[in-house]
């Protein structure tokens, strides 16, 4: 029997915070063009990007 559609969403959900967690730590010694490219891989992540991206700053100049 497969798994359930609420199991695979709270898998999602475990994975999403694992990897914004590793992106948060990653973006203390990251320079511009590492920041760029962390926020373009949050917006293709999640649904919820720009409230992430304005949260950290991330906003492109």
């Amino acid at each position: 029997m497969s798994i359930s559609e609420r199991g695979k969403e709270i898998k999602r959900r475990r994975h999403r915070r694992k990897k914004l967690a590793h992106f948060a730590k990653r973006l203390e010694k990251a320079t511009v063009s590492e920041r760029a490219a962390i926020a373009e891989k949050i917006r293709n992540m999640t649904s919820g990007c720009e409230v992430i991206i304005q949260r950290w700053d991330l906003q492109q100049r």
